[in-house]
């Protein structure tokens, strides 16, 4: 039975991949900041759950560990976990800069690291990191995720090269609009008052974005071409 490790499995695409992965038989090791909240995940027999936190060193290693002591073989790993901050660059703060690199990007790289061993070591493997349409163009008042996606893209391509000779592939994905809760719970609007000037802007740009039809997308979907990738 084949296995994938999916970071940020607790909703959208990476819930969706690991109901996907586990109906054609594959054993799935889904991973989440917190575990215990899931139900749904937790029915399904070949899926197992794994606390793990890609901006926690800590965790990252004890979740790596854990998986290949239970699993045995590990043969893709999924860079899912991620989150967009959106609004004028000005209003950042140098927390909700440095939180969306240490999600987006040095989270993704210490993935990849705890499981590149194992991967070395068996001469296979796939990492398959999720960049965006945003790692491809750009739009006004998402530079800080475009920022982080650009900078998958860049890491993705040369790593692939890199591992490639090792028998180890690497492979982007990069969704458009996707029909999840990444607008809520995962998207972070950094438009203080006391900057009033980009308002006009914002609005517009928000506005445009509900009727662009980049909602289009399933995470059902998603989870069908990442299935095709492997």
């Amino acid at each position: 039975m084949k296995s994938i490790v999916i970071t940020g499995a607790s909703s959208g695409i990476g819930k969706a991949t690991a109901k996907h992965f586990a109906q054609q038989g594959w054993q799935v090791a889904a991973t989440m900041r917190t575990p215990s909240k899931e139900t749904a995940l937790t029915e399904i027999d070949n899926i197992s759950l794994y606390q793990l936190d890609v901006t926690d060193q800590a965790s990252i290693d004890n979740a790596a560990e854990a998986i290949l002591n239970d699993f045995g073989t590990v043969d893709v790993v999924l860079n899912n976990a991620g989150y967009g901050l959106a609004g004028p660059f000005e209003a950042a703060s140098p927390e909700q800069i440095k939180r969306q690199f240490d999600t987006n990007v040095f989270g993704l790289m210490e993935v990849t690291r705890a499981f590149l061993p194992h991967f070395r070591a068996n001469k296979a493997g796939m990492f398959l990191n999720v960049s965006s349409i945003g790692g491809r163009v750009t739009f006004p008042y998402i530079s800080l995720y475009h920022s982080t996606k650009w900078a998958v893209e860049g890491f993705s391509e040369s790593l692939a090269y890199e591992l490639g000779q090792l028998g180890i592939q690497v492979k982007i994905i990069e969704p458009g609009g996707v029909d999840t809760d990444f607008s809520g719970r995962s998207l972070e609007m950094a438009m203080p008052e006391e900057l009033p000037d980009y308002t006009p802007g914002v609005q517009k740009f928000m506005d445009s974005r509900q009727s662009s039809g980049l909602g289009s997308s399933t995470a059902e979907y998603l989870a069908e071409e990442i299935y095709k990738a492997t």
